[in-house]
């Protein structure tokens, strides 16, 4: 788990745990809202339930390849009997289960569940304390999604920016005043290839050549790193432009510009984070 949350929910601190792809949610602080000084004791009641167990079970086979359908169908026949007791760590270590996991820990430890896990769960708790969690769960994706969309917005800003600098260096040092828009195309498409065979290896004829089926340009296709390595290549190089260097010189050093950045790129946490 990457990430670490928390929202209020009728005065309970309930902890997130998130990835690129799923959100586990604190069982352990919901369970806080019934018995705040035993709440594995809580969890535990919830476990030993036929129903509970039927949904575990269902859910496990719709997400874990792994997942040991003959222990959980025992369960279930044992879940209807008085003497049947269930634990999380009883649950995950026989069955195989990934919708919950057990952290360790003063602060932040206990048992988290898949949030689809964790709303029912929630539901069994209190239907009101249950509502009121989906409400702040929402609002918290939300508010993500929206700090996600303005960051992405920004990169997009300065790429434009970048673009407009460079298109204007190719103007003011390369283009001859009295040439047609013909040529000036020309130009601009020759400049833009230069930036392809620098971070791509080629240029955008050739890799339509290569992907005659696929839809759009190479640019379309490009990674997160990439698009954000030919932004900054393209202000490096207007000003490379402006120095009047020539186009040869100017693809080698663009390529190892590239280079050293997209090596950076692929460790960058932040960049995953936003993948």
């Amino acid at each position: 788990m990457n990430e670490k949350e928390t929202i209020n929910v009728k005065g309970t601190e309930i902890t997130l745990m998130s990835n690129a792809k799923e959100d586990y949610i604190s069982l352990t602080d919901i369970a806080k809202y019934r018995n705040e000084k035993n709440p594995s004791e809580i969890i535990s009641l919830w476990l030993r339930t036929y129903s509970t167990i039927e949904y575990l079970g269902l859910w496990e086979k719709l997400n874990n390849q792994n997942f040991k359908p003959h222990i959980y169908e025992e369960f279930k026949i044992e879940s209807v009997k008085p003497h049947f007791w269930m634990s999380p760590k009883k649950w995950i270590m026989e069955t195989n289960a990934i919708g919950m996991f057990s952290k360790s820990g003063r602060y932040g430890g206990g048992t988290f569940a898949h949030s689809d896990i964790a709303f029912k769960f929630a539901s069994w708790i209190s239907a009101e304390f249950e509502l009121y969690l989906i409400i702040e769960f929402k609002r918290l994706k939300m508010e993500e999604q929206k700090r996600l969309s303005q960051e992405w917005n920004l990169q997009r800003t300065l790429s434009k920016i970048n673009y407009r600098i460079h298109t204007d260096a190719i103007k003011d040092t390369i283009i001859p005043k009295t040439i047609t828009k013909e040529q000036t195309s020309f130009v601009y498409a020759d400049e833009a290839d230069l930036l392809n065979v620098a971070l791509f290896g080629m240029t955008a004829k050739q890799w339509r050549d290569i992907n005659p089926k696929t839809k759009g340009n190479m640019r379309d296709h490009a990674t997160l790193e990439q698009l954000i390595v030919l932004s900054n290549m393209e202000g490096i190089n207007a000003l490379l432009i402006r120095q009047e260097i020539p186009q040869k010189e100017r693809l080698i050093q663009l390529n190892k510009v590239a280079i050293t950045q997209m090596h950076s790129l692929l460790d960058n946490k932040l960049i995953k984070k936003f993948k």
